[in-house]
């Protein structure tokens, strides 16, 4: 490969590194081509994008991004994928499928919410990182849970105040 090509790669990683929120390096390595295949159909219908890089290259990209990413060196051995996504959980959920029916592929480290995760052990700790959206939601429920409590005692306050005026205006009958 010649210089100008790398260059170009190296630069289209640094765009595609710096565009992204969150994106997992992982080792996809031993892999045959149908389960290859099988990910990369999974990923796409996640809208995760996975790309293959060489190690060299890619820590070049690290190294001209304009993230903190220097916690990620480490990892750059043996064979290298990038998963890109939007959604912060999304390739962790994917690799967790994924690996019911196999032990690949194996996360290396991830970048998400701006924080590095080192390791396959951190597998399940970013399955549980909720996404924007879901946190959205949560405070959107835990803001309109006592309002919703105060309109259902208001309710059946009503209930019970109709029905002791309905009992008293019996008995003085």
């Amino acid at each position: 490969m010649r210089l100008e090509e790398k260059n170009k790669i190296v630069e289209n990683l640094v765009q595609q590194v710096d565009g992204s929120d969150h994106f997992y390096l992982t080792d996809i390595s031993n892999m045959n081509a149908s389960d290859t295949s099988d990910l990369r159909r999974s990923c796409f219908k996640e809208d995760v994008k996975l790309v293959v890089v060489k190690n060299t290259l890619l820590k070049k990209a690290f190294e001209k991004s304009e993230k903190e990413l220097d916690g990620l060196y480490d990892v750059l051995k043996n064979s290298t994928s990038i998963m890109f996504t939007s959604v912060g959980n999304k390739p962790a959920k994917l690799i967790t499928e994924f690996r019911k029916k196999q032990d690949r592929p194996i996360l290396k480290a991830a970048f998400v919410e701006e924080s590095i995760y080192i390791g396959d052990d951190q597998l399940e700790a970013l399955v549980n990182v909720k996404s924007k959206n879901e946190l959205i939601a949560d405070v959107v429920s835990l803001l309109q849970s006592p309002m919703k409590n105060v309109i259902s005692s208001l309710q059946s306050g009503g209930n019970i105040l109709t029905g002791v005026l309905k009992t008293l205006s019996e008995k003085e009958s």
